[in-house]
C-alpha cells in the first residue's frame, strides 16, 4: 500500500491503482477514473460505502498508480480498458459487480456492459455522452463553444511546478464552473499521485489528454438498448463540457435508465450533491449478491 493509502490490482496484463472504502464483503462498486480515481469525490465514495458497498475506486491506464506508457501514443482502445474494469471487477468479488463511469470513465462504462455483460450488475454514469471523443451525433449537444474558446485559450502551467497546475486547474474550474478552490486542491492531490516529471505524464494525469488519443472504434451508441444492467444516469444541468442533453440521450437509449439532473451543477459531482447521488446509486437494484458470473 502506498503512503495515500491506494494499492495496485494485477488485472488484464496490467496494474491498475486502486482505493478500497467500506467492508471488502460488501457488493462491490466499481468506479472507473475519468481518468483518475480521485475523479470520483471522497464524499461521495463514502457515503455509498456507508449504505452498505465495497466501494472501489481506480485509475484508468495512463493516469495515477496504474500502469503507464506513452500517453502521446497509447497501444491499447477504448476497448481495453472496457477489458480492464471487468477484469478488474472478478479480480475484486466473485460476484458481478456495480459499476460507475464518470465523463470519459463513463464512456468506458458503457462499452464495459455492452461487451462484458456477465461481469457487471448494475451501471452508473455520470457527466458522460454515448460517443468518443470528436464530432457528435446531430441529436447530442456538442461542448459549449464559448466556454471551450475560453479554456482552450488558457496558456499550459509549467508541469514542473506543482502550484502552477493547481492554478491552472482553479482558472479551467471557474470557466467550466466548478469550484475553483476544490480544483486547486484536487490539482494537488492528483499532481502528487503522478509518477515521475514528464510534462506529457503530468498532462495525462491532469487533463486526461491521453484519451483523445485512443482508438475508440466502433461505435458502441446503438449497442446500448442491449444494456439490461440496472442504470443510473447523472448529469449536472450546467455543464458546458458534455451539455445535459448527453445524459438526457443516455437516459434515453439505455433501456429503464434513470436521469438525475443536478441543477447548478456542472462537470464535477459537489459535495453539497454526494449524499443524493449515493442515494440514487443505492436505489439501483443490483442483482441477486450471491450469483456467481456467467
Amino acid at each position: 500500500m502506498t503512503a495515500d493509502g491506494t494499492t495496485t490490482v494485477e488485472a488484464n496484463g496490467v496494474t491498475l491503482g486502486v482505493e478500497h472504502f467500506g467492508e471488502e464483503t460488501a457488493p462491490l462498486v466499481l468506479c472507473a477514473g475519468g481518468t483518475t480515481m480521485l475523479s470520483w469525490p471522497d464524499a461521495l465514495c463514502e457515503a455509498v460505502a456507508r449504505g452498505g458497498r465495497h466501494v472501489v475506486r481506480y485509475d484508468l491506464r495512463d493516469a495515477g498508480a496504474s500502469t503507464t506508457g506513452d500517453p502521446e501514443a497509447p497501444r491499447y482502445t477504448l476497448r481495453d480498458l472496457a477489458a480492464d474494469a471487468a477484469a478488474l471487477a472478478r479480480e475484486l468479488d466473485h460476484r458481478p459487480a456495480h459499476l460507475a463511469g464518470l465523463g470519459v470513465g463513463g464512456m468506458v462504462a458503457q462499452v464495459a456492459v455492452v461487451e462484458h455483460p456477465g461481469a457487471f450488475a448494475a451501471l452508473t454514469l455520470v457527466g458522460t455522452r454515448a460517443v468518443a471523443p470528436g464530432p457528435v451525433d446531430d441529436d447530442l449537444p456538442d461542448h459549449d463553444a464559448a466556454a471551450m474558446e475560453r479554456l482552450f485559450s488558457l496558456p499550459d502551467p509549467d508541469w514542473s511546478e506543482r502550484d502552477a497546475v493547481a492554478h491552472h486547474a482553479a482558472r479551467s474550474a471557474e470557466i467550466l464552473g466548478d469550484d475553483p478552490a476544490a480544483a486547486r486542491v484536487l490539482a494537488g492531490r492528483v499532481w502528487d499521485r503522478t509518477p515521475g516529471a514528464s510534462p506529457a505524464v503530468r498532462a495525462a494525469n491532469q487533463q486526461g489528454t491521453v484519451f483523445a488519443r485512443l482508438d475508440c472504434s466502433p461505435r458502441w451508441r446503438e449497442r446500448l438498448r442491449e444494456v439490461t444492467a440496472p442504470t443510473l444516469v447523472v448529469h449536472g444541468r450546467r455543464d458546458p463540457f458534455f451539455p445535459v442533453g448527453n445524459g438526457e440521450a443516455l437516459a434515453r437509449d439505455i433501456p429503464g435508465a434513470r436521469l438525475l439532473v443536478l441543477e447548478g451543477a456542472s462537470t464535477t459531482v459537489r459535495d453539497d450533491d454526494a449524499g443524493r447521488v449515493a442515494a440514487a446509486m443505492l436505489a439501483l437494484p443490483d442483482g441477486d449478491v450471491s450469483s456467481r458470473y456467467v
